[in-house]
């Protein structure tokens, strides 16, 4: 029987069921192979008499990759009896597969995740062939999802309720070994062409043995691992886990929750009913906003990215061998540990040797802590500690693929070390700048090719932070952003391209954030207000300690070369509410932030930090009256506003250039999706609607002017 999505033959005695998806790189749990897999579970239920065992395979480079995302984005809340009923229907075909009473082996021959995953687990035995790059888990919460086709149940069943849960609850992924030692994985064979040979062996092995033909939680003596939640350790454990999730998630991400509450109500009943109850949740997640705009992101976006989309597509692969960085402070030296983890040879010039050993110690910090666990041998700690080259000399650079500038963020300076240190690149290499705010085609200018010069803006700490902006200056050309995306994506990073502009996209939209913070408090908003609702809807952390951490100075540095850079043009640059607090901040109460003793906040030795007293007496107003729901929306909205005028100004060119950089950029809730997923999520003209109530209510950064309106609807994504 040969079906669009899977093949069934049975021949001496074996039934075997390939997955092969025409027309498609990959299997997935879409609607036609929903279909086809009962129409061959029910070819086996009939051919039982004749079969002795049931071989699962793929013709992929992959087992299986998952469920129908686009199918799940398509969705509506209405959705839900239709889409319990399609889940029912998936598991009533595996359970017709996995108890016809003959072994089934499911043959791994490479990534099995989500539904892949519960697709393998089928089978009561399975072979996966050795491979490092093949993983296997249940990604489906870092996607607003759970599993749902028997992932949950099983994987309790299998594990327990405790030792199940960093694999259900955290998306924690495992490759064949750590599955063999988990006893998720039966064997596992050097290469692909052993799994059937190893698979048939098994099935032979096998006869006339009942238990070989059964799951673990079927068979009559089956006791869950660990106890259920009737033994009393795991009811005292169970009786904190709602309390120390909420605290994770603040509310926010229901599907962490769904997935323990499968988990625990799963655990007390009969296998079948724990099913239903995992298909009950996973309907009411799938038809959730939540769900769409995180699968929107984490998967679709996130696979643009990764594809390349924004990449000019005509230059060739590349990758830097030699790259210099100028200035080994926080940014060079976290920019040169990033490089040298990635096997690139970096020199590390500062003004003194001094300087930039101190730079290359920054590597030697970090890495000594994994030598001390255990996590990494002393001789690849040396092996990456050579790869970094401190000096004073320029002349060190030669031969250099790239060089990075990473000075402080003065235009003067930018363009001394730029013209010192150009002339000593490769034939053909480029020079970028890691400046956050200024213009790169200003700072193109000191360069004698303008065309090889680019921004790529590292955030802090850059062993930490996985997003870099790429900016396109006036006259980069293609060759140079493709060069620089390349170099990103070789470091293990996320690299967005955008067009030059003042703060580019990530600082200007971040700016928004913390500036409407400072305005609140200028308003007389209590700043515990300001700061713990912040967090309720999702923000890493307030907008206060967000300023005080990357310095209340630099803004009004910023700030003050925004002023100059306008009178220059014959301009006049009116400050904001919050730009002027800021000010006042530094200029007036010399409270310049975290590294110079204290901003918003006191950070008294060895204690947690504290709001400074004095804002309560010298900024909150008794009678002022305030809405949490317009604190938060304030938030949230005005960096939704600035980047969809970014995306209209032609900053930004694409909306997973604007989701990915607002989430891994400036902390933008993950449970929105993304500043723009945020807008399609609730539709633009509901946005657009509140958005004047806000302008109405807290002035013109909220305002949403028609043609940003228009520029909205136009690159809105259709499933």
């Amino acid at each position: 029987m040969i079906l669009k999505t899977l093949r069934y033959e049975l021949a001496d005695g074996i039934a075997t069921i390939t997955f092969d998806e025409q027309g498609s790189p990959v299997n997935t749990m879409c609607l036609q192979w929903q279909a086809d897999l009962a129409q061959a579970a029910e070819q086996v239920l009939q051919d039982k008499a004749q079969i002795k065992g049931v071989i699962l395979a793929s013709a992929k480079s992959t087992f299986f990759a998952g469920a129908d995302l686009k199918g799940v984005m398509r969705s509506q809340a209405s959705d839900g009896p239709r889409v319990f009923a399609e889940i029912e229907g998936i598991k009533k075909s595996f359970r017709t597969i996995e108890t016809l009473g003959v072994p089934v082996v499911s043959c791994l021959n490479g990534t099995a995740l989500g539904g892949g995953w519960e697709v393998a687990l089928i089978g009561h035995h399975r072979i996966a062939t050795a491979n490092p790059k093949t993983q296997f888990g249940l990604p489906e919460v870092t996607l607003g999802l759970i599993p749902g086709g028997g992932g949950i149940t099983k994987m309790t069943r299998q594990l327990g309720l405790l030792a199940a849960q960093p694999y259900v609850l955290e998306s924690k992924l495992f490759g064949p070994e750590e599955a063999q030692k988990l006893g998720l994985v039966h064997e596992i064979v050097a290469s692909d062409d052993q799994l059937r040979p190893r698979a048939l062996a098994h099935i032979a092995a096998s006869q006339g043995q009942p238990e070989a033909a059964q799951h673990l939680w079927d068979r009559k003596d089956y006791k869950m691992p660990g106890g259920t939640p009737s033994n009393p350790k795991i009811a005292g454990m169970l009786s904190v886990a709602p309390a120390v999730l909420k605290q994770k998630t603040r509310g926010l991400y229901p599907a962490p929750e769904a997935a323990l509450a499968a988990m625990v109500e799963g655990a007390m009943v009969d296998f079948d009913t724990a099913m239903r109850i995992e298909s009950r949740y996973l309907a009411g997640l799938m038809t959730s906003q939540v769900a769409r705009n995180m699968i929107n992101t984490f998967f679709f976006n996130m696979n643009s990215i990764k594809g390349g989309q924004s990449r000019p597509k005509a230059a060739p692969r590349y990758k830097p061998q030699k790259v210099g960085i100028l200035g080994a402070g926080m940014m060079g030296s976290g920019i040169a540990y990033s490089q040298a983890s990635r096997g690139i040879a970096t020199v590390l010039k500062d003004v003194s040797l001094e300087a930039a050993e101190k730079g290359k110690a920054y590597s030697h910090k970090l890495t000594q802590k994994r030598v001390d666990k255990g996590r990494m041998a002393v001789e690849k700690q040396a092996a990456l500690l050579s790869l970094i080259q401190p000096t004073a000399s320029a002349a060190d650079l030669k031969g250099c693929d790239l060089i990075i500038e990473a000075v402080f963020e003065n235009r003067e300076l930018k363009a001394r070390v730029t013209q010192e240190a150009e002339p000593m690149l490769a034939e053909g290499g480029f020079f970028a700048s890691n400046t956050s705010t200024l213009p790169i085609s200003g700072l193109a200018t000191a360069s004698a090719k303008p065309e090889k010069f680019v921004g790529i803006h590292f955030f802090s700490p850059v062993d930490k932070m996985q997003l870099v902006e790429i900016i396109r200056g006036a006259q980069t050309d293609d060759e140079t952003i493709a060069r620089a995306y390349d170099y990103v994506q070789a470091l293990g990073k996320l690299p967005i391209v955008v067009n030059d502009s003042r703060g580019f996209y990530t600082s200007r939209t971040f700016g928004t954030f913390v500036m409407e913070g400072a305005a609140m408090l200028g308003e007389g908003i209590p700043a515990p207000v300001i700061e713990n609702l912040a967090m309720q809807v999702g923000m890493p952390v307030g907008p206060l300690a967000v300023l005080d951490e990357t310095a209340l100075s630099l803004s009004v540095h910023v700030l003050d070369q925004t002023r100059e850079d306008f009178a220059k043009e014959g301009k006049t640059h009116t400050a904001t509410p919050g730009e002027l607090l800021v000010e006042r901040m530094v200029k007036e109460l010399k409270r310049p932030g975290r590294a110079a003793g204290g901003g918003f906040y006191d950070y008294p030795t060895g204690q947690k930090k504290t709001l400074w007293p004095e804002l309560k007496t010298r900024f909150e107003k008794a009678d002022v009256a305030y809405s949490q729901q317009d604190i938060k929306d304030r938030l949230l909205y005005r960096q939704a506003v600035e980047t969809a005028r970014c995306l209209q100004e032609g900053v930004l060119t694409s909306v997973h250039d604007g989701n990915i950089g607002s989430i891994f950029g400036i902390g933008f809730p993950a449970w929105t999706g993304g500043a723009l997923q945020f807008i399609y999520g609730q539709g633009v003209d509901a946005f657009a609607k509140r958005c004047a109530e806000l302008a109405a209510l807290y002035g013109a950064g909220f305002v949403l002017t028609a043609d940003v309106i228009a520029d909205l609807k136009q690159h809105q994504p259709v499933y």
